[in-house]
């Protein structure tokens, strides 16, 4: 799913910044809108249909708390937010979260976990509101119950349903057996091979046939969802960190 392109909102009165942070996510693939001011943020945000936006918290104007409880409260759908700040103290972050922000990034922050932070944002967001859910080759549609890979249609037993449907919806973390029980199970006692026996009869027919398992076993822990399309080599590029070797370096006050 780390293939796809985004649509950010970027709210931020350091122009270093702001193009640190377009250089990256545009040579990635993303769009970006920028603002300066709080106010046109908010602006922007109410008229664009954003896959999210990520908000600085000390803007002109109007501050991004107060950008993000005005969107909250006016916008007539749910907009991920991501906000940056140099502010890194628990009631800063407590009043963020309150004011609706969605996640937390402190200053000075890595590009690529700007990025990783918005995909897990947006992603978490359409499994929360989407039937159909997506996977490189594997489609879900929670709706109708129904699996597809490489566009086939898959016969699964409810539980091996389940247990894909869970999996899914944890992406991209792994999912330890006793969570993966408790869910399917709550507190009932189950035979100690009744999941092994489960992930076997699914595997059978959402890996064998195809060319890559996506059913991953990590020994000693539990179980992942792998999605050969994200596996990727990135470099870590850093926003005002104090690495000069072959990045532009932004310059972070650490009292805004």
């Amino acid at each position: 799913m780390n293939n796809q392109s985004l649509y950010i909102l970027v709210v931020e009165d350091q122009q270093s910044i702001a193009e640190n942070i377009a250089n990256y996510m545009e040579a990635k693939g993303h769009v970006l809108d920028f603002a300066e001011r709080g106010d046109q943020g908010l602006t922007l945000a109410l008229t664009n249909h954003y896959d999210l936006v990520i908000l600085d918290l000390n803007l002109p104007v109007m501050d991004g708390l107060e950008v993000c409880k005005q969107l909250r409260e006016q916008a007539n759908h749910h907009v991920p937010i991501i906000m940056l700040t140099a502010r890194d103290s628990i009631d800063d972050k407590i009043s963020g979260f309150t004011t609706g922000a969605d996640d937390y990034l402190t200053k000075p922050f890595s590009l690529e976990e700007l990025e990783v932070r918005c995909f897990a944002l947006s992603r978490r967001h359409l499994l929360q509101t989407s039937d159909i859910l997506t996977f490189d080759q594997l489609i879900i549609d929670r709706k109708k119950q129904q699996v597809v890979r490489a566009g086939m249609p898959l016969e699964l037993h409810s539980m091996g349903y389940r247990i894909l449907l869970i999996l899914a919806q944890e992406y991209p973390q792994v999912v330890s057996r006793s969570k993966l029980s408790q869910k399917l199970w709550g507190d009932e006692p189950t035979e100690s091979d009744a999941l092994r026996s489960h992930i076997y009869q699914l595997r059978n027919s959402l890996d064998k046939p195809f060319e890559y398992p996506m059913i991953k076993t990590m020994h000693g822990i539990g179980f992942l969802l792998n999605v050969e399309s994200n596996v990727e080599k990135t470099t870590q590029s850093n926003v005002g960190s104090d690495d000069k070797s072959d990045i532009n370096i932004l310059d972070v006050n650490n009292d805004e």
